[in-house]
């Protein structure tokens, strides 16, 4: 009898394995969402382009496995390579927008997502990027808002300035949370010196804050952030909003910061909060071909309401096809061209 059982258990978890596995067999790394989003792909009708893609395996950097850049990303890598027809995306871990585009530079991914100051800085040769510039790529869309978010679980830091002498988190080596939290500090009079830096990613970040070894964290990322509500599920956690006047300051100086409030209840017990965002972007490396960029965004746009994420809700072509700051590849100005829309190209 227990033999019996031990062969039908045994059974049991062969099927739950190859279920779990199926769509694309060549994913090297994905998360719950990428599944999520492999099991509706074959339970909804898809819209599928005319276009046949080279079949080329295409790299596509994200962020961190804690962070909307991952998650998003593994969703539409499943969902293009499934439904692209012939065009073949694999979503990779990275340490966020400026290793996304020095991996892009070194041909070891096509394809990244970066935060749309960080993209300038490459193309420009700033900050970043300063004396090094990199202007090998295109845009292929902007796809959403990505907030500032300053997260403690300590109720007495309600403003930026009280975290002079605090220890904090301003991002991992990489990212381009770095420089976004020194362009925060110094809307305040403060900077790097004025605190104890931490250079962490959001998973990390969010470990410290639970065990009390940070006092604060910069993350950028769209909100909801797996990170930031994995940490609000175990403990009291507060999100340090931004003043009209310090916004207003801090746009002076950096005219790529948007207003925006993260809404209450996106986070457990957290109230509505006013911060800034940048857009988070899709880039390519120009010699990707334009046949499998068009395809990359007709999956995605032709296709919202089929992908298995909260970031699909605020996809939208009219703001895909806002970005000034570096051209667009030829094949996503192809399927904007037949959307209505012209975008610049090189």
């Amino acid at each position: 009898m227990k033999k019996c059982l031990s062969l039908l258990l045994a059974a049991l978890m062969l099927a739950a394995v190859l279920t779990g596995c199926g769509g694309n067999p060549s994913t090297e790394e994905t998360d719950t969402p990428a599944d999520t989003g492999t099991e509706q792909a074959a339970q909804t009708n898809w819209n599928v382009s005319s276009v046949t893609g080279t079949g080329t395996e295409l790299k596509f950097r994200t962020g961190g496995d804690q962070g909307t850049y991952y998650g998003f990303g593994s969703v539409l890598a499943q969902a293009i390579t499934t439904n692209g027809n012939g065009t073949k995306v694999t979503a990779v871990v990275s340490n966020g927008s400026q290793d996304n585009i020095e991996q892009m530079q070194m041909n070891v991914a096509q394809l990244g997502f970066v935060q749309s100051d960080v993209m300038s800085y490459a193309y420009n040769g700033e900050r970043l990027f300063e004396g090094f510039p990199y202007a090998d790529f295109s845009t292929v869309a902007a796809l959403y808002m990505e907030q500032v978010q300053i997260v403690t679980c300590d109720p007495d830091i309600k403003s930026v300035a009280d975290l002079e002498g605090k220890t904090v988190s301003i991002g991992a080596s990489g990212s381009g949370v770095y420089y976004n939290a020194l362009d925060i500090l110094a809307a305040y009079d403060l900077t790097e010196d004025d605190i104890n830096a931490q250079y962490q990613d959001f998973g990390a970040s969010a470990d410290a804050l639970q065990d009390g070894k940070i006092d604060a964290a910069f993350v950028v990322a769209g909100a909801p952030t797996v990170a930031i509500t994995t940490l609000a599920t175990a403990k009291d956690t507060y999100l340090v909003g931004l003043d009209d006047e310090h916004i207003a300051k801090l746009q002076e100086s950096s005219p790529y910061y948007e207003e925006y409030i993260i809404p209450e209840g996106t986070y457990e017990g957290v109230p509505e909060t006013k911060t800034v965002a940048v857009v988070a972007t899709v880039i390519a490396r120009d010699d990707v071909s334009e046949d499998d960029v068009y395809n990359i965004c007709y999956t995605i746009f032709e296709n919202m309401d089929n992908l298995a994420h909260d970031k699909a809700g605020e996809l939208d072509v009219e703001f895909a096809t806002g970005v000034t700051a570096v051209p667009y590849h030829a094949g996503a100005a192809k399927y904007f061209a037949e959307k209505g829309f012209d975008v610049p190209t090189k």
